[in-house]
């Protein structure tokens, strides 16, 4: 792992702020003039290949045209694109931060990058000479290592910068939930290698996976908005038979084996693929979430809360992506377990008591507990019931913003404004808690909070005791 950044610009954009749309190809019986004729026309150093049937096979560059004249000379006007075309495409996702895509680049010298949305469609290209006008090449990265990683041992080296690099983003004025967003896309980018890892091995004793599959994560990982203290949220979902589960059980616990040693801890209720209820095909899993909905027990609504903020993070992540879609639809079409999720959100302790004192426990108080989990849970029943597939807090109370009339514009300011402010305070605790060696948590030392600090605080969890009011609105006239 380089050393951290003093330009912190690549940590806060993400790659569809500064890639150039859409992304063009050309055919791949192209000859050099044509293909040469092509990007001068669009003003483009780079063109997807397309073959007769519109899927890519490959990358060119202005490079390849110059080597190309270089090494041939006035023959080389007789080659195609597939002549001197890369075969294997490298890209990246559009919802990666930059550092991801600096990172790739440099590892592997490249000058332009495809850029790809959810499906795996190419939308975009990327390119060094945007990274410069961006100021986004200028300092030190966190290195794009966990594309290379082989063990533990260098999963735990992207890990072990994340308290730094908080700090860092934190002082330089980012807001918390950027930050979140942060931390969870290098959770995300942990997880997703260990499944290659853990594919790779399998595949190299000659066991490779039945069926297409995908790597789910779950949870606040899912969401976008973890901090300092992860744990495995994470299920599977592929494309196989049930005769196929002991591939998927075996790679779900090889890779929560991995993910423990990198430092990534067992999540203590069993949400793991490596566990039977946490993996399955599309119809097993369209049963389970059935279930789900129907049960209505405690354990069905806390399964509940997780899954809904699924992510697929590797794989076919299209398979993911329509299980979100799928489930999304049967919880908005059950107004009866909507407000059971309702309910069950209103009956978390909030972390202010009568008289506007904080709960406090040993010198602490729980601002999980007691101010964000019943923010992101009503947040979600919200969302469920408007059929939003959005899966962060924040885009799911735009969702209900956008539906204009259902919560106060006010209202809605004050809960994002809460959630900045939990998320924040509760970051900086870890940040200050791992410098002195004691366990981060969720638990904020309310002495140490500058007075300003306190007192938004109690006025944050005061407005969110009007949540359960808020929510019943939302399923009442959304």
């Amino acid at each position: 792992m380089s050393e951290l950044p003093h330009d912190l610009e690549p940590y806060r954009r993400r790659v569809s702020e500064v890639m150039r749309r859409p992304a063009r190809d050309i055919a791949e019986a192209a000859t050099l003039v044509e293909i040469a004729a092509a990007m001068a026309a669009d003003q483009r150093g780079a063109l997807l290949v397309a073959d007769r049937y519109g899927r890519h096979v490959g990358i060119l560059t202005e490079r390849d045209l110059t080597r190309a004249l270089a090494r041939r000379g006035a023959a080389a006007l007789a080659l195609t694109a597939r002549d001197i075309m890369t075969a294997d495409i490298v890209a990246i996702a559009e919802n990666a931060f930059l550092f991801r895509a600096i990172g790739r680049m440099r590892r592997l010298n490249l000058r332009y990058l495809p850029v790809t949305d959810y499906a795996g469609r190419f939308i975009g290209m990327l390119s060094a000479r945007a990274l410069l006008q961006q100021r986004a090449l200028e300092g030190q990265v966190i290195a794009d290592e966990l594309d290379v990683a082989q063990d533990a041992a260098e999963l735990a080296h992207a890990r072990a910068a994340l308290p730094e690099l908080a700090a860092l983003l934190l002082a330089e004025g980012s807001s918390a939930i950027a930050i979140a967003a942060v931390i969870s896309s290098i959770y995300a980018d942990i997880t997703a290698r260990a499944a290659a890892i853990v594919e790779a091995k399998l595949t190299a004793t000659h066991e490779p996976p039945p069926a297409p599959w995908c790597v789910l994560m779950l949870g606040s990982g899912g969401r976008g908005e973890s901090l300092l203290t992860p744990d495995q949220d994470n299920a599977i979902i592929h494309a196989g038979s049930t005769e196929d589960d002991g591939w998927y059980a075996r790679a779900g616990e090889m890779i929560a084996d991995l993910l423990n040693e990198a430092g990534i801890p067992y999540c203590k209720g069993g949400v793991m693929a490596k566990n039977t209820a946490w993996r399955g095909n599309q119809g097993q899993w369209r049963l389970r979430v059935t279930d789900w909905i129907r049960r209505h027990s405690a354990e069905a609504l806390l399964n509940v809360d997780i899954f809904y903020d699924l992510r697929p993070v590797y794989g076919a992540l299209r398979l993911g992506e329509n299980l979100r879609l799928e489930a999304v639809a049967a919880a908005r079409a059950s107004p009866l377990f909507l407000r059971l999720l309702a309910e069950q959100a209103a009956q978390m302790p909030p972390a202010i008591g009568l008289f506007g004192r904080l709960r406090e426990k040993d010198g602490r108080v729980d601002l999980k507990l007691g101010g964000l989990l019943p923010l992101v849970s009503s947040a979600r029943v919200m969302a469920l019931k408007l059929g939003s597939n959005a899966t962060g807090t924040g885009e799911r109370l735009q969702a209900v913003a956008a539906k204009g009339g259902l919560i106060g514009e006010e209202d809605l300011a004050r809960l994002a404004e809460a959630q900045e402010l939990l998320l924040r305070l509760m970051l900086r605790q870890q940040i200050a808690d791992i410098r002195t060696g004691a366990k981060p948590g969720s638990r904020v030392d309310p002495d140490a909070l500058a007075r300003r600090d306190l007192v938004r605080l109690k006025a944050a969890l005061k407005h969110l005791e009007l949540l359960p009011e808020m929510v019943q609105g939302v399923l009442t006239r959304g």
